[in-house]
């Protein structure tokens, strides 16, 4: 549904985010682009119309609210942004209500999307995983500093060697590498048991203390 764009690294972080520079670390939400320029508001629209079908509600626009926040979307359509500024304001058109119903998800799916295009060239656990921390920031049940950081991580492939903490993508399992097979694949212990994991690097982040 949307193009993909080009992405310039900014030089310094989006405007109002004090967590923009991360111990040397390029933070994802630098990158500059017009995110948003082909998503006209007929699309956003739609969006809408299909998750309230998907929800048996009653699709329609705040009447106190919509043309504000349509007007405030072509404006910035065309604009050059950096990552966070757009998902700063896809989280503002949420939080203003434009239309009746599933305004967390329309937007949020929006900003699914777009950080699926950036992470294209990532394994797709990766790609799922950016994507999800993106519309769960835009929907409002995740904050901003957890999905930089998040985002951050998921962005830096790193090389594995044994003896490294390792976490799993979502951080629900610790553990440390035991050994790289011939083709590439880890050899993990998980904390507390005496159990070996074989998987994929790219299923695999550092440990935070680590990073």
């Amino acid at each position: 549904m949307a193009d993909e764009t080009e992405i310039r690294s900014g030089g310094e972080a989006d405007g109002g985010d004090a967590h923009g520079e991360r111990a040397g670390q390029q933070s994802p939400l630098q990158g500059r682009a017009a995110f948003i320029k082909n998503w006209d508001w007929q699309l956003v629209t739609g969006l809408n119309r299909g998750s309230c079908d998907r929800g048996k509600a009653l699709h329609g626009n705040n009447s106190e609210t919509h043309e504000t926040v349509r007007e405030q979307w072509e404006e910035r359509r065309p604009q050059e942004l950096t990552l966070g500024e757009t998902l700063d304001f896809l989280f503002r058109c949420h939080r203003a209500a434009p239309f009746l119903f599933f305004n967390g998800n329309t937007f949020g799916e929006i900003a699914r999307r777009i950080i699926d295009v950036i992470f294209i060239e990532f394994p797709l656990s990766r790609r799922r995983e950016a994507a999800s921390l993106a519309a769960h920031y835009v929907a409002g049940v995740l904050d901003r500093d957890s999905m930089e950081q998040g985002l951050t991580a998921l962005s830096e492939l790193v090389d594995l060697n044994p003896g490294q903490r390792v976490q799993t993508l979502k951080g629900s399992t610790h553990g440390v590498v035991i050994r790289l097979l011939p083709d590439g694949r880890v050899v993990w212990r998980p904390d507390g048991t005496d159990s070996e994991l074989t998987g994929l690097p790219e299923s695999l982040l550092l440990e935070k203390s680590q990073v």
